[in-house]
């Protein structure tokens, strides 16, 4: 089994491939962590669990024990207002409005396998020796409340997930008003903090800072993971490195507003926790009820940070994305947003339908527009019927002419939204989040549905299905283009307001698993302006994201290779769009622009039939050519070389799961007189093995290219890049 517990000393051992992660019982019931790190054996207590008194500052709960403190144990689940004065990973507060509790051990589980979150998205397995779960069972004896604290090891995976389960074993009502997912306490400080941050169109770029005293914590309060930040944070020890050195990683599973906190205290010690956002939440427990947190997945690497990205890129890739496409080539497609925006009807769609299936594209999208009375983007969101005047002949009519094509169809919804402008609204007005008495605050002309509400969440199910059930539909681009204001419900009472933003969410979900699991069929995209909820959450039920509106080449070096950190090539839907740039008005190569969309859910996204002889030539050649690589590239070990962040020049290449393929991209955004000639140093081959240099007669050990590597290219003028396929003989 990969989670053992020893009686005499009360130490739980989880175990994977590469790592061991300890926790004991105190003899005074409380959880204590002991280490988190590379495989060790048995573990002996007394050198690794040591407790000493500290400063008065620091309160004893047992009078008798001045070297017992909350302050300075480490702990695996701490609470608040008892004497540990860091941060809490829960609080309540009672009937009394106290808020001091103690929780302490009860008893514990070991299962095999891994139990489902209800009504939450998590990781899996398929079989129950894939990993075992512990479940400890913590109690809180003055209040009643009891946590059951969830730890499943996937041992081959290499990954620890944590979840908690509060219930109210009281008689009286319990409130919730931090609920985090997961806390561990590391004995030292010696760390840099990496996380994942930008805006709108700038997702996902990578920043890093070494940890001071204080806090330092990354959140989104806007209802949804966000543009701004990622729910994902990694401490990397001082000498880290991409290859080389410890890197602790902590990912959300969750969809909405979130909290990733790093704690440095006086002793320099570093707790770190994550979960749903405490700002501007709570969740009222009944007697009886219970409540769940989302999932947090942890992963240790010994092996520098591009280790833990292929740890969690291999476990969401296959244990947390579901369905049919989960492990299926994604088709090669072309969407008509930039090419027409609003302004399109049948026949410039069919135009530019045909005009992709001469390239050999695979799958057609239409998206926003087809509806309601769209022509911009004032109105009609919630009205999901058919625009007559653009597609008269309705959407199976042109879905089944693009089939005939020899191309699927897809298509983009806006599910979540609703225009004031639109019958929904002018029906429905209180089926929108809002608080009384205060402005509806719009954003891009839209509000946001109550999907709290049964009501609503009834409607969305029943009019998408009747539009996925009634075409010939292949491919839904779900969107959500603005975050939560006067976050308020108007079927919730008043003492429940601020669970509105968790209810929505676990109401999303629901929705999502009725809709996919009504068309499985079909392959669902999720997209929030691009990539505002690119989260573990929405891959369970969507295996692909759209990684940002920005389809710049130069500006999707920064966004893939930060997206790379915990998300899986496979997931990152990336288009080749016209120039110059609609987001940054920059020219690149239709060569270069591809090179960039090859890592990741390959397509075109501009207007096909504009394209003059010498571009489509070159199209034709980049489909057939990603048709040869798209299994290496979606489903292999991804590497990252060079950093978009260190310089003019970025590299990254895939290799496959038997190190007999592998694909590199080069790329070089500015180029230099007389620069020094250099070599690109590739990684994750089999070094007995002897690989074909594309466009030459060279066939070179993987050693050789490992350790001395292929010449840079050399170029001429800015914005370059350069893609090898290579083969072992």
């Amino acid at each position: 089994m990969s989670i053992r517990y020893d009686s005499v000393d009360r130490i739980f051992h989880l175990q994977t491939v590469g790592t061991s992660y300890l926790f004991q019982i105190h003899p005074k019931g409380y959880i204590q962590h002991l280490y988190w790190g590379r495989p060790i054996g048995d573990a002996d207590a007394r050198y690794i669990g040591r407790t000493v008194e500290r400063a008065s500052f620091s309160p004893n709960p047992d009078p008798e024990d001045k070297t017992l403190s909350l302050d300075t144990l480490p702990q695996e689940y701490p609470a608040y207002g008892t004497s540990d004065l860091r941060s809490p990973a829960y609080e309540i507060q009672m009937e009394n409005g106290s808020s001091a509790t103690e929780l302490k051990y009860v008893e514990h589980t070991i299962a095999s396998g891994k139990p489902e979150l209800q009504g939450l998205p998590a990781t899996y397995t398929e079989s129950d020796d894939e990993a075992d779960t512990l479940t400890l069972v913590l109690e809180d004896e003055t209040s009643g409340l009891r946590a059951y604290v969830s730890y499943t090891a996937f041992e081959k995976l290499n990954a620890i997930a944590r979840s908690v389960r509060f219930e109210n074993r009281s008689g009286a009502p319990i409130r919730l008003i931090r609920a985090l997912s997961m806390s561990v306490d590391f004995e030292h400080s010696s760390f840099r903090m990496l996380h994942l941050a930008g805006a709108w169109a700038r997702e996902r770029h990578i920043y890093t800072r070494a940890l001071t005293p204080g806090t330092q914590s990354i959140e989104s309060r806007r209802g949804a993971s966000s543009h701004q930040h990622n729910p994902f944070v990694a401490l990397l020890g001082r000498d880290a490195t991409e290859d080389y050195g410890d890197v602790y990683g902590f990912s959300l599973v969750y969809s909405g507003s979130f909290l990733a906190n790093v704690e440095v205290d006086q002793f320099g010690t570093t707790r770190v926790a994550i979960g749903i956002n405490p700002f501007d939440f709570s969740w009222l427990l009944q007697p009886g009820e219970t409540f769940q947190t989302p999932e947090a997945v942890m992963v240790y690497s010994s092996e520098g940070l591009g280790h833990m990205s292929r740890t969690f890129h291999e476990l969401y890739r296959s244990r947390l994305c579901r369905g049919a496409h989960r492990d299926k080539e994604r088709p090669i497609l072309i969407n008509n947003w930039e090419a027409t925006y609003f302004n399109f009807n049948a026949e410039k769609i069919s135009a530019i339908a045909e005009a992709g299936s001469e390239l050999g594209i695979e799958l057609f999208v239409l998206d926003d527009g087809w509806f309601g009375n769209r022509d911009n983007d004032k109105g009609s969101l919630g009205d999901w019927f058919v625009d007559k005047n653009k597609l008269p002949n309705g959407l199976k009519d042109l879905a089944e002419k693009i089939e005939g094509m020899g191309m699927k169809f897809g298509l983009w919804f806006e599910p979540e939204m609703v225009s004031p402008d639109s019958e929904l609204y002018r029906k429905h007005p209180d089926w929108c989040l809002h608080v009384p008495n205060r402005r509806r605050s719009e954003a891009r002309n839209q509000l946001i549905l109550d999907y709290s509400r049964a009501d609503v969440r009834e409607y969305i199910v029943s009019v998408i299905s009747d539009i996925l059930g009634n075409s010939p539909i292949s491919y839904v681009k779900w969107d959500m283009n603005r975050n939560m204001s006067e976050i308020g419900s108007a079927k919730l009472p008043p003492e429940r307001q601020r669970e509105t933003a968790h209810r929505y969410m676990l109401g999303l979900y629901e929705v999502l698993e009725e809709v996919t699991s009504r068309f499985p069929h079909i392959l669902f995209e999720s997209c929030s302006g691009g990539g505002g909820r690119f989260d573990p959450g929405m891959l369970y039920y969507m295996p692909q994201t759209w990684t940002s509106d920005n389809t710049d080449a130069v500006s999707r070096l920064y966004i893939q290779y930060g997206t790379s950190i915990v998300y899986p090539v496979s997931s990152m839907g990336a288009h080749v769009s016209a120039v110059p740039n609609h987001q940054t008005g920059r020219n690149t190569s239709i060569d270069m622009r591809a090179h960039a969309a090859y890592t990741g859910a390959f397509g075109y996204e501009l207007d096909l039939t504009k394209l003059t002889d010498s571009e489509k030539a070159a199209a034709k050649e980049q489909v057939s050519f990603f048709k040869s690589i798209r299994k290496l590239v979606q489903f292999g070990d991804f590497y990252r070389i060079l950093s978009p962040l260190d310089g003019d020049e970025t590299a990254w290449m895939v290799v496959s799961k038997d190190k007999k393929e592998a694909y590199l991209a080069y790329f070089q955004t500015r180029n230099e007189a007389n620069a020094p000639l250099g070599r690109i140093r590739l990684k994750g081959l089999d070094p007995t093995l002897r690989y074909r240099i594309p466009d030459s007669d060279s066939i070179v050990g993987g050693d050789f290219l490992m350790n001395v590597g292929l010449p840079k290219p050399q170029t001429w003028g800015d914005y370059s890049s350069a893609v090898y396929y290579l083969k072992a003989e």
